[in-house]
């Protein structure tokens, strides 16, 4: 919901009426992931994308029949073999959404979601599901949505809001702090028997850092690269003539410092790529060294095959173990055959989105099965 959320929080001011629609769990080749939103205005303005075009005419209709039930719905949206081009998606998916009319009772918890949302605060917010969904692409039906329509915000030491179901209150909002602190969004099945209720969660938290470590041409390829992919950009290096903001305006941040100083003061997490590309021992060795102790999910280092052999010489003289020099990627990147520094930053990028998505780094064609491959879609909590 980010990509809306100013535009929702400019309907909230106003005091438009309006519905959104939340993919809330996907499963083959759907185009968007859970949590990509369409809202839709009383007077048929539309913010927003659920499916990349596949579906949005359905759901934009669904959208205006909640604002006129004023219920939420769900439904589900899949491949017909029959009739490919009928409502559902084409490319083989199948996409769950929960479209929810915002009640005016529910303005002031959205508005602080929202808010919160655009400051780039980790905050979560947990809907209450309707019924079960319809089958893949019928309609949907308004008539048989259950009659919870609660929504609570979640941040990590406080919440905001209530479910109306002040039994299951407490469960969800220990539920969405859990997922707030692991960065994960879907539906989650709470409690047992007649106290059950399932509730989608959706999660923000600030974008992944991408730190390169060394100011060159190859670095401000990157940083353009990851400004791209939604990383938060900084470039840092200890030689204040060659790492200036105008060598990188694609960098969120450029900073002069010795690498490995700067990284022992920063925030680095399990989302964080670091990429050193000074291929300079007196640069590399000390920061590598932190970076491949540090909870960083990818940790690059650019050099020729022989620098490559000479740098883990000196790793291991520090006391690295096999187990952290295994994390190393170096030479970095994958082997697209890259010349240029934006080719480079290309297979670099490249290698740090397979680690993060669970790809192979081969081509589709030589591959089988689905090609988003993911997780279950649906997370379930034992009752």
């Amino acid at each position: 919901m980010r990509e809306i959320a100013g535009e929702l929080r400019g309907w909230l001011a106003e005091g438009r009426r309006f519905a959104v629609a939340s993919v809330t769990a996907v499963s083959g080749s759907a185009p968007r992931e859970a949590g990509a939103a369409l809202a839709v205005a009383e007077d048929g303005t539309a913010v927003g994308s659920v499916s990349g075009g596949c579906v949005e005419g359905a759901v934009y209709e669904l959208c205006l029949q909640a604002l006129q039930g004023g219920r939420p719905v769900r439904q589900t949206f899949g491949y017909s073999d029959t009739d490919a081009f009928a409502v559902g998606l084409t490319c083989g998916g199948v996409v769950e959404v929960l479209v929810w009319p915002v009640q005016v009772r529910q303005a002031a918890v959205v508005d602080a979601y929202l808010e919160a949302v655009l400051a780039g605060e980790p905050v979560a917010l947990a809907r209450v599901l309707p019924g079960e969904p319809g089958s893949p692409g019928s309609p949907g039906s308004l008539s048989s949505s259950g009659s919870r329509t609660g929504v609570v915000a979640v941040w990590a030491d406080r919440h905001a809001g209530s479910l109306g179901e002040d039994e299951l209150d407490p469960v969800v909002v220990a539920e969405a702090r859990a997922m707030l602190e692991a960065g994960r969004t879907g539906p989650r099945e709470l409690g047992c028997d007649e106290r059950r209720a399932e509730v989608f969660v959706e999660t923000h938290t600030p974008p992944p850092r991408l730190l390169v470590f060394g100011a060159i041409d190859f670095a401000a390829a990157l940083a353009r690269a990851g400004r791209f992919l939604g990383y938060h950009v900084t470039v840092c290096d200890a030689r204040p003539v060659f790492a200036t903001a105008a060598r990188f305006p694609d960098a969120h941040e450029v900073v002069v410092d010795w690498p490995h100083r700067y990284l022992e003061r920063t925030r680095v997490d399990a989302r964080t790529v670091i990429a050193v590309l000074t291929h300079d021992a007196k640069f590399d060795i000390p920061v590598l060294a932190r970076a491949l102790r540090s909870p960083a999910c990818y940790v690059g280092a650019m050099g020729s095959r022989r620098t490559h052999e000479d740098r883990m010489r000196r790793l291991r003289a520090t006391g690295l173990d096999e187990a952290e020099l295994a994390r190393l990627r170096s030479p970095i990147g994958l082997d697209l055959g890259a010349r240029t520094p934006e080719e480079t930053a290309l297979s670099i990028a490249a290698e740090f989105v397979a680690l993060r998505r669970g790809g192979s780094g081969l081509p589709l064609s030589a591959t089988s099965g689905p090609i988003h491959a993911r997780t279950t879609a649906r997370m379930r909590m034992a009752g």
